[in-house]
């Protein structure tokens, strides 16, 4: 390596960064989110599955499990612990507890009022909503009470590239007026969905990242249609994944969230946590997997012994081990860096984490299906739902490409 190389090496964020312990909080917390959910998620599951299975794909009603699982998670103390406002917790407390929650993605996250798409909204209207939008908004998602949506991306266009948004925000007086369809707006086909935070373009001549802007459109407001409910790889999920159309929809001005021009700002600042909560979702998630390998694995028997006595089955379950810790500590490094420096100077270890985990989570849980046999490609066990829900993660919250991207041009900065 020549001295001009050696020069050009990256300074990290100072090595304080490197302590990851949790709080003790955090750690009192985490023993109750355990007990949680081995005493009332796990049990529930079956109950939400058969909820579902009876009213069909398309119906997109609340299985009466999950509001009965808000009430324990609140009397439990195990509310709204994703945002520090409100729990009092660092990014690095709260990424072992949204692991946690990873563990049964339909119920967990919901039951403790950390769900996506709420979550990335409740922290836009806590940094960014005028006082009347946060008590018309804010709180009664706090409180779950509502649920709500984010439109963003688009059909017609690659929304990879958010400056490509083609919806239309056009100020008429003392109202804006909105044109456009959106589609993989999540959480809209929930009949508790009250509010869409929508991003589009108030101004096509400003400059590429200050054209778009975010606006509140409640659900209920003239000329916006929820025209289908999109699968996911086959799975219609309860709360749904929307396209919309907004045909011209008028709001007041006073709905606009942040300034004109803020869109992509606030863009950024909604998805910089949002991902690695993702992250840890999923890799509580591939533990689950895991963890239905190594059953399989000791009870299933072939050619006359156990499936875990295979040296192949053996590399696979050591393999998990070790991808799934090294994802951990990437996020919770780069959730430290939140913490100590800020959203900005953690984008590069929120893109790293972006890209290694969702690949992790899918190797493990393609493993555990392989060792379940045509079980694992079924319904009967919950590896085929997750593996689709974990390959489209490599597509949201920004496709693998763009994060490769942005660490590559960082690294030859």
């Amino acid at each position: 390596m020549t001295d001009t190389a050696l020069k050009g090496m990256p300074v990290r964020p100072d090595v304080e960064s490197l302590d990851l312990r949790p709080s003790q909080k955090a750690l009192d917390l985490r023993e109750a989110l355990v007990a949680f959910m081995h005493e009332q998620v796990f049990p529930a599951e079956a109950r939400y599955d058969e909820y579902r299975a009876q009213h069909g794909p398309h119906d997109h009603s609340v299985p009466p499990v999950v509001e009965e699982l808000k009430a324990e998670a609140r009397k439990r103390g195990l509310w709204n612990l994703f945002l520090p406002a409100e729990s009092g917790l660092s990014q690095l407390d709260y990424a072992g507890l949204a692991e946690i929650t990873g563990w049964s993605l339909h119920l967990a996250p919901e039951a403790t009022n950390g769900q996506a798409p709420d979550t990335g909204n409740m922290e836009l209207l806590h940094m960014f909503a005028t006082e009347e939008q946060r008590t018309q908004w804010l709180e009664p998602l706090l409180d779950g009470t509502i649920r709500s949506a984010f439109a963003m991306t688009e059909p017609e266009v690659a929304s990879s590239d958010a400056t490509n948004i083609e919806t239309t925000i056009a100020r008429d007086g003392d109202e804006y007026v909105i044109n456009g369809r959106k589609w993989w707006t999540s959480g809209a086909s929930d009949p508790r969905c009250r509010i869409l935070i929508l991003m589009g373009k108030t101004d096509t001549e400003a400059e590429t990242h200050r054209q778009q802007s975010m606006i509140l459109v409640p659900v209920d407001t003239p000329g916006v249609r929820i025209v289908r409910d999109l699968p996911v790889m086959g799975h219609h999920d309860q709360h749904g994944h929307a396209e919309v159309v907004f045909e011209d929809v008028r709001v007041p001005v006073a709905n606009l969230l942040g300034e004109e021009g803020s869109g992509f700002a606030l863009a950024q600042a909604r998805l910089g946590p949002g991902r690695i909560h993702h992250c840890m979702r999923a890799l509580g998630a591939a533990e689950r997997a895991l963890a239905l390998l190594v059953s399989r694995a000791q009870q299933r028997v072939a050619f006359g012994k156990p499936l875990v006595e295979q040296g192949t089955i053996q590399q696979d379950i050591a393999e998990s081990r070790i991808a799934i810790d090294q994802a951990r500590l990437l996020c919770q490094y780069a959730s430290k860096v939140i913490d100590t420096h800020g959203n900005k100077a953690a984008a590069a270890y929120v893109s790293a984490a972006k890209v290694a985990v969702p690949r992790t989570a899918l190797q493990v849980i393609d493993r555990a299906i392989q060792v379940h046999g045509g079980a694992g490609i079924s319904d009967d066990v919950p590896l085929a739902a997750m593996y689709g829900w974990h390959r489209a993660m490599r597509i949201f919250d920004g496709p693998d490409e763009v994060h490769l991207r942005t660490l590559a041009k960082r690294e030859v900065r």
